[in-house]
């Protein structure tokens, strides 16, 4: 039986369910559905500057180090993918407005909800990132919100990840 997420954006009340990606990024799909197993994941939702269509929030760091499995830089609509920050990558600014450790970075957990996306970063060119899931009920709602997270502003929205009946 597959696993399956919920995935909130907390203040809209809004939700959408995701399957894991279990054959395609077996190491990744295990770490994520790990670290839920004491309790949600969530931290203050982000909207994309460079991605386009990506909702996203950093958490601390959970599991064993994964690398690259079922990369892309061309995410489509309803996936779910896992980057891994070291803390010299991130902005100083974005990490002492975040709360997150200087030194560790964080787990940056993001869906994407529309198309047209492309994962470069001025900073420090391509961030492949692995797909670890697809949203299978609830895009065309999860869309809009995360829309309007970029439309109105993300100051006060979490973005929740959690297991679904397990």
């Amino acid at each position: 039986m597959s696993k399956l997420l919920r995935i909130s954006l907390e203040r809209r009340g809004v939700s959408c369910t995701a399957e894991l990606l279990e054959k395609q990024a077996p190491r990744t799909s295990a770490a994520v559905w790990e670290a839920l197993a004491d309790g949600p994941l969530a931290g203050p939702a982000q909207h994309a500057k460079y991605a386009r269509n990506e909702v996203y929030t950093i958490v601390p760091r959970f599991g064993p180090r994964i690398g690259h499995e079922n990369t892309t830089v061309t995410p489509i609509p309803g996936d779910l993918c896992y980057f891994d920050f070291h803390g010299g990558v991130l902005d100083e600014a974005f990490k002492a407005d975040q709360g997150i450790d200087s030194e560790a970075g964080g787990i940056d957990l993001a869906i994407f909800y529309g198309r047209n996306n492309l994962l470069i970063n001025g900073d420090v060119g391509w961030v492949p990132g692995n797909v670890f899931g697809a949203i299978v009920e609830g895009l065309d709602v999860m869309a809009e919100a995360c829309h309007d997270v970029w439309r109105s502003g993300s100051v006060g929205e979490r973005l929740v990840y959690e297991r679904v009946g397990a």
